[in-house]
């Protein structure tokens, strides 16, 4: 295996091929040894990335892979919905897989079933009550007790992967912003990144800031609006209707950047498209402060509220077991105990320089998930406050020439729902021959579904809510 560190260029040409032997116990043996996937996808050839967060190193492999090869799942569990992936995308089966269904086109497809006398189905979606994005969701029961869910998607499948190949060009940019609407500023981060990588391209310290900035706000908005939902699943309303209203607020925040309240247009190959002064700078911190104390006294509530704890303390437990196994990140993993934090880890940006303790809860149940929202809104609120307080002089973009040829690099940005991934392969001419994004909720839409196992299928909702997973993100 090649090491490298976060958005480092690397010669497409520095990677052998190993034998797809090697390949495997290679990839088993890491994740044996505390690493974990990435990213693993082909077709040819087969290329994996895994994490050592610990030594901040990054491992690629490769191998040529025929029409089929010995599945690494039952070895190695973190690989399963990857090699689905593969098979579906690529039409490379991995043989020994215990469920090779397709993840995006999955709903056509039987479903596993548990037989027993007074087993029954539940179907549930696509198309849901409210504003919600399609998914179907097949939950097998005794009673109320679910033995088994089983998630499909895809319905929000877009191509925007195959979109990407041949560029970057004047649409790869709005592509980034839109792959999930939510964590516009993460992908966009991701992808800048990426292409700074492949073009050299240093970006000014301002620009690095102020990114950092973006991002935090976006967390701060999407955690303080799933505090307030989770409120809502158990009938909470007062934290429910405050939350909704904070959560604007941090949306205005980052429409004070940029004039986009999701930040689109903020971040751009090179830096940032738009600076902030002093008169708005005290304006941020202005209304940065009323927040924290509106944010305080909302979520607060729920704390000290018993009948709040009641449903939320041992609902849809995730042990730190399961959570590795499985390969989950972000909020979902630091729920379970994992210590697995982009920003810590692999940092990169600013927070290289300005790092960020990682918060963790070990009891990974909804109210683990939700703590871990709440100590990280305040710390990305202490972060925002003092990078606007000592943002640095300079510009805030450097040109960006032209991509690399022939070369490979690998992004990692914590997004607000956990590790999000850029892989970048440029052809002879500088162009995308390659482009593979992972967005956290491709590792953790298998937590939600163990999350049921054995609880009330009246819990769904609440267990659902507390992971909040993306449908875009997943389906691309």
């Amino acid at each position: 295996m090649v090491t490298m560190c976060n958005a480092e260029l690397l010669e497409r040409r520095e990677v052998p091929l190993a034998s797809m032997g090697e390949f495997r116990q290679g990839v088993i043996e890491a994740v044996e040894d505390g690493a974990r996937i990435v990213a693993l996808f082909g077709p040819s050839p087969l290329m994996s990335v895994l994490a050592r967060g610990h030594t901040s190193e990054l491992l690629w492999a490769a191998t040529e892979a025929e029409a089929s090869y010995p599945s690494l799942t039952p070895d190695c569990p973190q690989a399963h919905w990857f090699e689905r992936e593969i098979a579906e995308q690529n039409g490379l089966i991995p043989r020994g897989h215990p469920w090779l269904k397709p993840i995006r086109s999955g709903g056509l497809g039987d479903f596993f079933r548990v037989d027993g006398e007074e087993v029954h189905e539940v179907a549930v979606g696509p198309v849901h009550a409210g504003v919600i994005e399609p998914g179907h969701f097949r939950f097998q029961c005794h009673g109320e007790q679910v033995l088994h869910l089983e998630i499909s998607l895809g319905y929000q499948h877009r191509g925007v992967e195959r979109a990407l190949v041949g560029g970057p060009d004047k649409r790869t940019i709005h592509y980034m912003e839109t792959l999930a609407g939510d964590t516009t500023v993460g992908h966009a981060m991701a992808y800048c990144q990426a292409v700074e990588a492949l073009g050299k391209c240093q970006v000014p310290a301002r620009a690095h800031a102020l990114r950092g900035i973006a991002l935090e706000l976006e967390r701060l908005a999407n955690h303080t609006g799933d505090l307030g939902a989770l409120a809502g699943d158990v009938g909470y309303l007062p934290t429910m209707s405050f939350c909704g209203r904070i959560r604007g607020d941090f949306l205005n925040l980052t429409a004070l950047l940029c004039g986009s309240r999701f930040g689109r247009g903020l971040v751009r190959p090179g830096g940032v498209g738009f600076d902030v002064d002093e008169q708005h700078i005290g304006q941020i911190l202005e209304r940065l402060e009323q927040n924290r104390r509106d944010v305080a006294q909302a979520v607060n509530l729920l704390w000290n509220t018993s009948s709040v704890r009641a449903r939320f303390e041992g609902t849809g437990v995730v042990t730190a077991r399961t959570a590795h196994d499985l390969g989950l990140v972000g909020l979902a993993a630091r729920a379970s105990g994992l210590d697995c934090d982009v920003r810590h880890e692999f940092p990169s940006g600013i927070f290289r320089f300005s790092q960020m303790p990682i918060s963790t809860c070990h009891t990974g149940d909804v109210f683990a998930r939700a703590y871990v929202r709440w100590l990280e809104v305040q710390r990305s609120l202490e972060f925002v406050g003092d990078q606007l307080q000592s943002l640095p002089t300079g510009p805030v973009r450097a040109s960006l020439v032209g991509l690399t040829p022939n070369a490979m690099t690998v992004s990692l940005i914590e997004g607000w729902r956990g590790e999000i991934c850029h892989v970048a392969m440029t052809d002879e001419q500088g162009r995308f021959a390659r482009y593979k994004i992972i967005d956290p909720s491709f590792h953790n839409w298998m937590g939600l579904a163990m999350a049921l196992r054995d609880q009330q299928i009246s819990d769904f909702p609440l267990c659902n809510k507390s992971f909040n997973l993306s449908y875009c993100g997943h389906d691309l």
